[in-house]
């Protein structure tokens, strides 16, 4: 064990002497801080905005006026989906599809006003974020202060030296694997130092923050054993830099890159125009409320009649217009769950060929990781859709019921000068309707999430691992 140490210690010397090196790993660490504290800042900055904006929107529709329950359907409302505390360690999905949402009678709308969209082109290509620095930066600075760790001894012939003074090969990769593995600690402290400080916040949960702090050493790891084998692979530290710079271009950049294309070309989505035009192709098809002769609602016009023992609608002891509404919300709702099923079961495809490809890229596996335990990740933004959608039917629905229950027939239809006034109700029904509440997920539910992310980057740590012990049993030999 000593001699681990004197070989360790040896490394870090030779890595103090490269200004470069130390310049880059300051850099770093720079770098690290300079994300903490912005991501910080934005998370809360955001959190404010959206809860400032969220307040305004029920002011305004709590503060509408006397008015008929339908006038009301189509005045909207608008929700905000509260983000968790890790989201600023990691906002995953969320920078391009939005916290908020806009909901309607008639209509299932999507979130937006996600910072991509409102923000320059450069955020398209990775926002400064401390996740950002440890899956990008970090191995790349590791790849430059250890691709000659084994090869500069083996190109200066300082190896068999070692050797002939009863050093072995086991001892020499693990002095030289604790050396890289204190710089990724010390480039990753940071980070972490970071990442606790922005989950030690009221709502962090433990577990998700466990997982994502061993994924993440996990995957530091996985670069320092396989910065090991490939300079154990090769003669000379110029081949070593080369090869690990390239593995880390395809590895980091164009796989996570390429990966979601090939997604989109194998499983083909459907745009917002398309997914418009299809639904209201469908709508005409499903029958119009409006007109007496449409064959679904004549039958529902006579089942409602026969329900209540009366002949004509005028008879009913509810307004048929508002029994018209609810009728008309719950077609149209079902084929707007069909079709936003159709949405998510093509966007779960393309998310598993992804993730498959964390196969040949532990930068998805870490990615997918991160996003699931943060909550930032597409389910994450499923649930809110699912939850936005689940409110906005009841609300519409109660307004449907409130004209069947609190507006009379012959009211709704007269044309008189007061007829708009006895058909108003008060500003109390909806002064008195609940507020959107987003029921964020439990720890256990973002760490299960998180498993088969880790379950790959450990799965991955092991297979380098081995090669680079069998690796090391050629290390000083004639060639």
């Amino acid at each position: 064990m000593k001699v681990v140490r004197l070989i360790a210690r040896d490394e870090l010397r030779l890595m103090l002497r490269n200004r470069v090196a130390m310049i880059a790993f300051a850099l770093l660490v720079l770098l690290t801080l300079v994300a903490v504290a912005s991501s910080w800042s934005h998370q809360r900055g955001m959190a404010e905005l959206r809860a400032r904006h969220a307040q305004a929107a029920e002011d305004a529709f709590h503060a509408q006026p006397d008015r008929h329950p339908h006038r009301v359907v189509h005045y909207g409302h608008f929700i905000f989906r509260p983000l968790g505390p890790l989201a600023a360690f990691d906002p995953g999905v969320d920078v391009f599809t939005g916290n908020s949402m806009f909901l309607e009678g008639h209509r299932q709308n999507t979130a937006n006003f996600g910072d991509v969209r409102q923000s320059s082109l450069l955020v398209r290509f990775g926002q400064l974020t401390p996740a950002f620095v440890l899956q990008v930066v970090a191995p790349l600075l590791l790849v430059f202060l250890g691709y000659g760790a084994l090869a500069r001894e083996t190109e200066r012939g300082t190896m068999r030296l070692l050797m002939l003074q009863g050093v072995t090969r086991r001892q020499i990769v693990a002095g030289k694997l604790l050396a890289l593995a204190t710089v990724a600690i010390l480039a990753a402290l940071p980070a972490l130092l970071g990442f606790a400080l922005i989950a030690g916040q009221p709502g962090a949960l433990a577990l998700p923050m466990l997982v994502i702090a061993l994924g993440y050493c996990v995957y530091l790891a996985l670069w320092v054993v396989l910065i090991l084998l490939v300079s154990a692979l090769v003669r000379r530290s110029r081949d070593a830099l080369l090869s690990l710079v390239a593995l880390w271009a395809i590895a980091v950049v164009l796989l996570p890159r390429v990966a979601p294309d090939v997604a989109s070309a194998a499983v083909p989505l459907q745009n917002r125009l398309q997914t418009d035009v299809a639904i209201a192709r469908d709508l005409r098809r499903m029958g119009d409320s409006h007109n007496p002769d449409d064959p679904h609602f004549a039958k529902f016009k006579h089942a409602v009649l026969a329900r209540y023992g009366v002949t004509r609608v005028e008879d009913l002891p509810v307004n048929y217009k508002g029994l018209l509404g609810v009728e008309g919300e719950r077609l149209t709702t079902a084929l707007f769950d069909r079709y936003a099923g159709q949405s998510y079961a093509a966007q779960a495809r393309q998310n598993a060929i992804v993730e498959t490809a964390a196969v040949l890229s532990p930068a998805i596996a870490i990615r997918s990781l991160s996003m699931a335990a943060a909550g930032t990740d597409f389910a994450g933004h499923r649930r809110f859709l699912e939850q936005a959608e689940a409110y906005r039917y009841a609300l519409v629905q109660r307004l449907n019921a409130m004209q069947a229950e609190k507006v009379r027939y012959s009211d709704d239809t007269a044309e008189d000068a007061g007829a708009d006034r006895r058909k108003r109700v008060s500003a109390a029904n909806w002064q008195a309707m609940p507020d959107f509440t987003f029921v964020a997920p439990s720890g256990t539910a973002l760490a299960k999430a998180a498993l088969p992310g880790l379950a790959v980057l450990l799965a991955w740590l092991a297979v380098v691992g081995l090669l680079l012990a069998l690796a090391t049993r050629r290390l000083g030999a004639f060639r």
